[in-house]
């Protein structure tokens, strides 16, 4: 699974690489979904706020 996000160390859209979907608490104790991976280019810890979980 590709999943593209912003490098903040390389100001631009990148690519994930070793991404993997974790949950995190959400505002009203509502459980979001979230992307965590390293940049390809740099490798920066990268993180996505998917969207709520179902």
């Amino acid at each position: 699974m590709a999943t593209e996000a912003y490098c903040v160390k390389c100001k631009a859209k990148r690519m994930m690489k070793d991404e993997k979907q974790v949950t995190m608490k959400g505002k009203g104790g509502k459980v979001r979904l979230a992307m965590t991976g390293a940049c390809e280019k740099c490798g920066t810890k990268m993180f996505r706020i998917m969207g709520m979980k179902k």
